[in-house]
């Protein structure tokens, strides 16, 4: 397995155009949220358990899982969230693991926003944190997703605060919310990740 590197980031802070910027270096992503959607497609594993613990109603006619009556439905009830949990958590787990063993490029790269809250940590050497003010997310996060103000403030409340997810990343970028001066500091963090990895290799 090569050098892993975490990148995580709360609501609107760039994450993803963190990311999508090392992917043009030809370095490969692994991204637990499209992993967290994989797992639960048609045909797989998880969305058989899903549907034997749930019942059918959490299936659209097509068969495909019915993401918005699941998503109000532990929305309601805690212990549902928990049940649906230990069924997901496990399988995206050893999906992400998969792929990052199959990597190829010097050093790949797991983003993940909850890659603090779900200790998915463990399975990097190093983790980077795009940061961006408060107000840069609620800017960023409503021109994209078209939500209001007071449900993004709602996520942001519920995600690891600011001043936690600093103590755990060993590299933090400032985002200001120009691209260019986001690229011109993921530069040298990549000239450094491809000396790690080098040193990793040799380990």
């Amino acid at each position: 397995m090569s050098f892993i590197l975490g990148l995580t980031g709360g609501i609107g802070s760039g994450k993803s155009a963190a990311s999508q910027w090392f992917e043009t270096q030809g370095i490969q992503v692994v991204d637990a949220d499209i992993v967290a959607r994989e797992i639960v497609e048609k045909g797989c594993p998880a969305l058989d358990q899903i549907q034997s613990v749930f019942g059918d109603w959490v299936l659209l006619e097509n068969g495909e899982l019915d993401r918005r009556a699941l998503r109000e439905h532990i929305f309601k009830d805690p212990e549902a969230k928990k049940i649906l949990e230990s069924i997901t958590h496990p399988a995206i787990r050893q999906s992400i693991i998969q792929q990052l063993d199959s990597a190829t490029s010097p050093y790949s790269i797991l983003v993940s926003p909850l890659l603090f809250e779900t200790n998915q940590h463990q399975l990097t050497h190093h983790n980077l944190l795009i940061d961006a003010s408060e107000d840069l997310q609620i800017i960023r996060a409503a021109e994209r997703d078209g939500q209001s103000v007071e449900q993004i403030q709602k996520i942001i409340a519920a995600q690891m605060p600011r001043s936690e997810k600093h103590k755990f990343a060993d590299d933090i970028v400032m985002n200001d919310g120009q691209l260019v001066h986001l690229y011109d500091k993921l530069a040298p963090l990549h000239q450094q990740y491809l000396v790690k990895a080098k040193q990793y290799l040799h380990l």
